[in-house]
């Protein structure tokens, strides 16, 4: 079954603008993982505006604990993501051409012009006993060249597909996923997917693309997680607050 690896970047974001240390990263981490995730991703960016060093090296230790679990660690390769590798050997380094200013991910790498630089990195990931995973548009000619750089899987960057989504140009986005995720399959490749993706879109997708190897969530996984468990979060405060009435009476 497809692995879903939960991006914890937005569970930092809350966090980070108090002093509080909540929400806890690594809570949220054990939570995921007991409700069935099969794996945990971070985005650490150099400006720190989520996810921060002691995250990354915290949720490595949870990871640890569960042999089962896949820990993928994404960034630019030209910016921290090596330090993280070198250091803690995850499961998987996904690659991202983001620049440290850019608001989220939002293109794939261009390897005619990228393949040079990108090599001897994937080699050394590699070496590393690392898989690596290249950020990609959903575009398949491409996919011969991230075998050909090194790479052991992609992950299709879905954004145009999500905002494809209950449109008339659906269908033609989901054979366009369909056609470069075949395309990386018969290159060697394999198959993740990311970006953008919710409970509404997924399956639509991945019973296109099958078989795909790991979806990667964080945004709106966070966002339905307000929704569907905050009423039983009130709840709780308001047994909370019986308690307390009850024993100041």
């Amino acid at each position: 079954m497809t692995r879903l690896s939960v991006n914890l970047n937005k569970v930092a974001l809350l966090r980070n603008s108090r002093a509080l240390g909540i929400p806890s990263v690594v809570r949220a981490g054990v939570i995921v993982l007991d409700a069935g995730a099969g794996g945990l991703t971070v985005h650490p960016r150099p400006d720190q505006r989520h996810i921060r060093p002691h995250d990354v090296f915290e949720l490595a230790e949870l990871v640890r604990s569960r042999p089962q679990i896949e820990y993928n660690i994404e960034g630019n390769p030209f910016e921290n993501l090596l330090d993280y590798a070198r250091k803690l050997r995850p499961q998987q380094c996904t690659l991202v051409p983001d620049d440290p200013a850019q608001f989220t991910s939002d293109h794939g790498w261009d390897l005619v012009r990228d393949a040079p630089r990108l090599k001897p990195i994937i080699a050394e990931v590699k070496d590393l006993g690392v898989r690596v995973s290249l950020f990609m548009d959903a575009e398949p000619q491409h996919m011969a060249l991230a075998a050909a750089v090194g790479a052991d899987c992609v992950e299709l960057y879905t954004e145009p597909y999500a905002k494809a989504h209950g449109t008339a140009g659906q269908s033609k986005l989901i054979a366009q996923f369909a056609a470069a995720a075949a395309a990386a399959r018969a290159a060697g490749l394999l198959v993740n997917a990311g970006h953008d993706l919710n409970r509404a879109n997924l399956a639509p997708l991945l019973a296109a693309l099958k078989p795909v190897a790991e979806v990667s969530i964080g945004h709106a996984l966070v966002a339905d997680a307000l929704e569907t468990g905050l009423a039983a979060t009130v709840r709780d405060y308001l047994a909370a607050i019986r308690h307390g009435n009850a024993e100041a009476a």
